[in-house]
């Protein structure tokens, strides 16, 4: 990510200190793949764009030791310009305050158990993305956040408060019938070159009387990378108490082809459900990357909620 020809346009447009470290950033990410699901007769082809999105971030010194900071992220479809009934869609978007103590800002944007998961899901925005099996991965309202410095040579920590709402809008992904809530969203990890470790828990986010928590950890033995992840849901409103693991593994073959795949197993989001994915990568650029993945995605449900479904496709990520 680096300063555009975009960003120099908008600051030609007002005073320079309005938009002091200005940076405008993004990716386009779109791949053609065959999806053949148990909801379908037959397998068909696809465009898809996964979580294409661009987005400004930047921040201005206040003094030496605090800068306010913000960011504003959309995501937009490359595949047929529309999202929903909208153009672009609302993203990570937070205004904030960074200093010697910590950061605070507030906002729509992820919450500390999703962002938890750090690198462990490699097909994240893909069709064996984590969400399939698994929840926590909640970008929340109405979001008030505290993230400490790091110490200790690579600890750190966030907590986050959901607010209620006097409007009566429910957080996303609650279910209907369910009452909003004040929701709390916590995590603690250890981050090195070698080495991830982190813990986390919702309370009341996903919806009040609904608590999740989840520890992931990530290693690195030179060109290999090993991952893992495990998660224990609680809904008290439906008497669920579910469970389940994933584990993912990337080889750097060279430095321009990356093999990589995971396989999870959850009951969290569907009865019995499992994930597997395999997928090749190539460098072009820096910038710019060739993909491939075949995904199985399937469940033990019969009915509507039924799925057995094999996805195979090949695509171009480009980061700005």
């Amino acid at each position: 990510m680096k300063k555009t020809l975009l960003a120099v346009a908008l600051a030609s447009l007002f005073p320079v200190a309005a938009f002091a470290d200005v940076v405008v950033y993004g990716k386009a990410n779109v791949s053609v793949q065959n999806a053949d699901e148990a909801a379908l007769d037959d397998s068909r082809v696809e465009l898809v764009s996964n979580a294409s999105r661009i987005g400004v971030k930047g921040g201005e010194e206040v003094n030496s030791s605090l800068k306010v900071i913000y960011q504003f992220e959309y995501q937009t479809e490359v595949d047929d310009g529309t999202n929903g009934s909208q153009t672009f869609g609302q993203r990570n978007i937070y205004l904030g305050l960074q200093g010697v103590a910590g950061t605070i800002m507030g906002g729509h944007f992820d919450t500390p158990t999703k962002v938890a998961q750090e690198k462990i899901d490699l097909f994240n925005d893909l069709e064996g993305d984590i969400t399939h099996i698994f929840k926590g991965e909640i970008r929340a309202s109405n979001i008030v956040q505290y993230t400490t410095p790091t110490f200790g040579g690579g600890f750190a920590g966030s907590v986050a408060y959901v607010t209620e709402e006097n409007d009566g809008t429910f957080k996303q992904n609650n279910p209907v019938g369910t009452e909003p809530g004040n929701g709390i969203s916590a995590s603690f990890g250890y981050t090195s070159a070698m080495f991830y470790a982190g813990v986390a828990m919702d309370q009341d986010i996903e919806a009040e009387g609904v608590d999740l928590v989840r520890a992931v950890a990530r290693v690195n033995f030179g060109p290999v990378q090993l991952g893992v992840l495990a998660e224990q849901y609680e809904n008290d409103n439906t008497g669920a108490d579910e469970d389940g693991a994933l584990a993912s593994a990337l080889w750097n073959i060279t430095d321009k082809w990356v093999l990589k795949g995971q396989y999870g197993q959850s009951d969290v989001r569907m009865a019995d459900g499992e994930a597997a994915s395999i997928g090749l990568d190539y460098k072009m650029t820096k910038a710019a990357t060739l993909f491939s993945y075949a995904t199985k995605v399937e469940n033990e449900l019969v009915g509507a909620s039924e799925r057995d479904d094999t996805y195979v496709g090949v695509g171009v990520d480009f980061k700005f």
